[in-house]
């Protein structure tokens, strides 16, 4: 039987495939703007079916219905990353958290997480039968290779991306064909208050430098004040429409890249239709799995590699949250540490923890003399690099504590600096 052949053979109903999951099984679903947004609605149309259902899912963007707390005597959510869909039912101790790094959620599925069903968002195959997993191969890739079943959603407006990121639909159980537009991220407001954080980080971004940086109104302001650069390169967990402008202008052209010279390396992409329609049959654009992508030694390959992220909160001493208000969770930790020390075994590396300097308008310091009690330490005082807020750069690694609280004083919100400064004093009896 030739492919097309098969695909013929495979296609079925949502609800069709949907009604071969059982009670009791687990399931992976593919990640971010890659979620199977047809399949998950009709999975929450049988819910009355189940009654502990796992499902393991970081970042579901559109549709979520499954993660509400309603839903959860039907639905067992376990996850690495708390999203705003999920974020509910984990408050609730509906859902369960597991610390992880992103680098590490591969090893995951198919062993402290079985995956009995991969329920996957692809393209439409290739002239040889593979079907892109688009916009997420991270830990999908994974899933796909070691579930007992594939149920794959294969959509018209999922874009080919990448030489490596496919599958033959030949490991399909079922294939789904849907028309459903791929969630989108609308484009971030930039405040002057991120345009100076921007400013700030652009200043430590030469000519030739490796870039990770994410999404939101930051890593888009950092890139406002990187035109003038030369031959920037890209490798990161992901890159959305921010960073386009400066490769059609030729800024970001990987030129000088220790590795993948030339391509824009991520493991999964998030963004608008625009983003979407960039990096379809894109052959500078490379998705490869979490588990390479985000391996510290892997990243620490690309010289002069700079590392952007983001906290709710630094204390004194350097150390950095980035995922949880007190003990609730709020988001994980994601790739910042795998990038962090990824920058750190970089030649010529370095790696930028940028904030601003207040939160709850202006009320609260990010820079703070202890964290939160209960509070995740996401990145250890032993690997920060540089602190940046509004008010400047704080360059921590190799400083002593004292020298640290300084730094970290003289960029906090000049509201705060008084209340650190007592603690400083304290603190060091100075």
């Amino acid at each position: 039987m030739n492919w097309k052949e098969q695909y013929k053979d495979r296609i079925t109903t949502a609800a069709d495939a949907v009604g071969v999951i059982k009670d009791s099984d687990y399931i992976v679903c593919s990640h971010a703007a890659a979620n199977p947004q047809v399949i998950m609605r009709e999975l929450v149309a049988q819910k009355e079916r189940f009654s502990n259902l796992h499902i393991y899912h970081m970042l579901p963007l559109g549709y979520g219905d499954y993660l509400l707390p309603e839903n959860a005597k039907h639905f067992h959510h376990i996850t690495n990353f708390i999203g705003g869909a999920s974020r509910e039912s984990a408050s609730l101790g509906k859902a369960d958290f597991i610390p992880c790094f992103f680098k590490d959620t591969p090893q995951l599925i198919g062993n402290i997480f079985p995956v009995d069903v991969a329920i996957i968002n692809v393209s439409p195959p290739d002239d040889q039968g593979y079907c892109s997993l688009g916009l997420s191969c991270d830990y999908t890739k994974a899933s796909v290779e070691k579930a007992h079943k594939v149920i794959a959603q294969v959509n018209e407006y999922m874009p080919y991306v990448g030489s490596t990121n496919k599958v033959h639909l030949s490991r399909f159980d079922s294939i789904v064909p849907c028309t459903d537009p791929i969630p989108e991220i609308p484009l971030p407001s930039i405040t002057e208050v991120e345009r100076e954080i921007g400013r700030n980080c652009a200043s430590l971004i030469n000519d030739g430098d490796t870039l990770q940086l994410g999404i939101g109104a930051i890593p888009d302001a950092v890139l406002l004040f990187l035109k003038e650069k030369k031959d920037l390169g890209i490798h990161t967990e992901m890159f959305s429409d921010g960073a386009i402008e400066l490769v059609k202008s030729g800024v970001i052209n990987g030129r000088l890249k220790t590795l993948y010279p030339g391509k824009l390396v991520a493991t999964f992409l998030m963004g608008t239709r625009a983003l979407y329609d960039f990096v379809d049959k894109n052959p500078a654009v490379e998705l490869l799995p979490v588990d390479y992508v985000n391996d510290p030694a892997v990243i620490g390959r690309n010289d002069n590699m700079v590392s952007i992220n983001s906290c709710i909160e630094v204390d004194l001493m350097g150390q950095v949250n980035a995922e949880s208000i007190g003990i609730k969770q709020f988001s994980g930790t994601g790739g910042q540490v795998d990038y962090v020390r990824g920058a750190s075994v970089s030649k010529g590396g370095r790696s930028i923890i940028a904030v601003p300097a207040t939160a709850s308008k202006g009320k609260v310091s990010r820079i703070v003399p202890f964290l939160s009690p209960g509070a995740a330490v996401t990145t250890s005082r032993n690997d920060v690099d540089y602190v940046v807020t509004e008010y400047g750069v704080a360059k921590l690694k190799g400083r002593t504590l004292a020298q640290r609280a300084e730094a970290l004083i003289a960029i906090a919100h000049p509201d705060f600096r008084d209340e650190l400064k007592e603690e400083y004093k304290k603190r060091f009896n100075k």
